[in-house]
């Protein structure tokens, strides 16, 4: 199989779904947003270190909404309205999340459950989950507002000063900005991106290394931050060449999805690799192999070989280079 002519991701990326409108016209609007608060109809998700309520049935997950009346305080995100007007906010808790929770523990009257409303549903198969528990699980919108809210609280945990004066900022913009009440400054949720690349032979073998601090058989494709003043296909071809030793040309971008630990975007590449022998930066890379089709179907059978999880977009480029999708870890 020519390596070249793989050019659509096999499958969904699984953090990069949504259908919720962002409603970023709305953010400034201090009346809306005290209206939409105010309405019984919104729904509210808790966030707390990354975590929320999720409700499991049958296989597939649901995230558990409140009403505003029964939300605890906490910084409000406002994350979009629905098709159906349905406003979405996230409220990020101080404490903790349970992560288990008795059955008899009844949830807030009004709470929602994956879009019905009921009275006093128990707590028997709801729990506690971050995005790499639960993000394969849910449906798009789930999907869609629990990165957001992650990637929110995630950010607001991390600035809640000043970087010009270190005074305490004041969230705005229905959390979409902080603002500095001494000089006025305004600062915004920071995204970094970070390139993530298959390195393939063009005759049949990719590239797949493991980092230092991972078990032994955990392997993955590799990836680095774009440096100030770098283009993309530049940041693919240094790390590659950093990392590995391996020279590669005409990097080919095939998609991107949001990965908020804490606040990265990931965008991903296949990369034909002119040069094949292995130099490894032993501080960023403790193994690295290269593995035909057979090869690598034949150690994640056995259990040799760990991929990434398949909310990850590691997991969907070395799948769509394989040519089908990979048992475990799914």
């Amino acid at each position: 199989m020519d390596d070249r002519h793989n050019e659509v991701l096999m499958g969904p990326l699984l953090l990069a779904r949504g259908g919720v409108d962002r409603s970023g016209v709305h953010r400034g609007d201090e009346a809306w947003l005290k209206s939409a608060w105010a309405d019984p109809a919104t729904r509210v998700l808790l966030i707390g270190d990354g975590h929320t309520l999720v409700r499991r049935r049958n296989g597939a997950a649901e995230l558990v909404f409140l009403s505003p009346a029964d939300t605890p305080p906490g910084e409000r995100y406002l994350l979009g309205v629905d098709t159906d007007g349905v406003t979405y906010f996230a409220v990020a808790v101080t404490t903790p999340l349970p992560t288990t929770l008795p059955a008899s523990t009844p949830l807030p009257q009004g709470t929602e459950v994956a879009g019905a409303v009921q009275d006093v549903p128990d707590w028997a198969d709801i729990a506690a989950e971050g995005l790499r528990m639960a993000g394969a699980a849910l449906g798009d919108r789930d999907a869609g507002l629990l990165v957001n809210a992650v990637a929110l609280e995630a950010w607001h945990s991390t600035h809640e000063h000043c970087p010009r004066c270190g005074a305490r900022t004041t969230v705005v913009a229905g959390g979409h900005m902080r603002v500095c009440p001494d000089d006025g400054s305004q600062h915004f949720p920071r995204v970094d991106p970070a390139v993530i690349m298959l390195v393939h032979d063009g005759a049949g073998r990719c590239l797949l290394a493991r980092g230092p601090r991972w078990p032994e058989g955990r392997l993955s494709v590799l990836a680095g931050f774009v440096e100030p003043g770098e283009s993309l296909e530049q940041a693919v071809a240094r790390e590659v060449l950093e990392e590995v030793g391996v020279t590669v040309a005409t990097p080919r971008y095939l998609g991107s999805q949001p990965w908020p630990f804490p606040r990265s975007l990931m965008l991903g590449f296949f990369a034909e690799a002119v040069s094949t022998e292995l130099v490894l930066d032993h501080d960023e890379i403790a193994e690295a192999r290269w593995l035909t089709r057979e090869e690598l179907g034949a150690a994640v059978d056995s259990g040799d070989v760990r991929l990434p999880p398949g909310v990850s977009i590691a997991r969907r480029l070395i799948e769509t280079w394989y040519g089908s999708y990979l048992p475990g870890d799914a």
